[in-house]
């Protein structure tokens, strides 16, 4: 293992996508095309996550692991009623986690017969839920989720909001999730912090040493984002691990980062 890229997505144009979708794609994703960037990076793993837009279909995500099943691994979106035969199922394909993306929804109650038994499940199987939520609702989330004993996964570097500063009191409150030892973050996606590009770019250089300290880099995972939904115009791969690679100068710590984390999040 020579590093993994945590958060991809591929899709084409083709697929069937929700109708309560924020966001249409108008060009397609590929996974040859997403391998190259992993190559040209010397990543040798990836994890590809459901996007928001193909809702819980997860059949192209499904396929594409199934491609090159040693070196990928999948997050799928799922139902809450989803059976236990098709998470294992999932499972055998190469899914190790679910994608709860509540941007924008209502805050649902992970702790209701509704998800009970879903999450549970996931538990079981030794999965992750990750979670893509505004920063200020994600220690409730998580205060939720320990309920089952599952891993959690905390996108986007919680998703705050850039413009507050790291010193802020959500952000600060969310360090602190690093004492529970069942909790990684996902450094990605530094162009979603919602700020100005110093802005974002000011945070994300303030927390990287914030979160070594809280969740050490073993419980840290970088992933590109590609294709950089949304923001394709203003970003590139090679540019994001640049970055990344800037954040974590120590090579000791990258390293960590990029294999240990993910090994064991992930399950290669």
């Amino acid at each position: 293992m020579l590093g993994v890229d945590a958060h991809a997505h591929v899709f084409d144009r083709s697929l069937a996508m929700v109708a309560e979708r924020r966001y249409s794609p108008d060009y397609d994703a590929t996974l040859a095309q997403w391998l190259v960037h992993l190559d040209r990076c010397g990543l040798s793993h990836g994890v590809l996550v459901q996007p928001s837009f193909l809702g819980t279909d997860n059949r192209h995500l499904l396929h594409a692991l199934q491609t090159a099943p040693q070196r990928l691994r999948g997050v799928a979106v799922v139902d809450p009623t989803i059976s236990a035969a098709q998470l294992q199922r999932m499972a055998g394909l190469g899914v190790v986690g679910i994608r709860l993306n509540l941007m924008g929804q209502a805050l649902p109650d992970l702790t209701s017969p509704a998800w009970r038994p879903l999450l549970e499940q996931v538990a079981e199987l030794g999965w992750h839920v990750e979670l893509h939520r505004p920063i200020e609702d994600i220690p409730c989330l998580v205060s939720k989720l320990a309920v089952y004993g599952c891993k959690v996964v905390i996108d986007h570097f919680g998703r705050p909001r850039a413009s507050f500063g790291a010193q802020h009191s959500t952000f600060q409150e969310m360090l602190r999730l690093g004492d529970s030892g069942n909790v990684w973050v996902k450094t990605s996606g530094v162009y979603r912090l919602g700020g100005t590009h110093a802005e974002n770019l000011s945070f994300a250089r303030a927390a990287m040493p914030m979160l070594i300290e809280h969740f050490g880099c073993e419980r840290l995972v970088w992933g590109s984002d590609w294709p950089h939904t949304q923001h394709e115009a203003e970003v590139d791969y090679a540019g994001q691990f640049a970055l990344f690679k800037e954040m974590v100068p120590g090579q000791a710590q990258r390293q960590t980062i990029l294999c240990q984390g993910a090994q064991a999040l992930f399950g290669f």
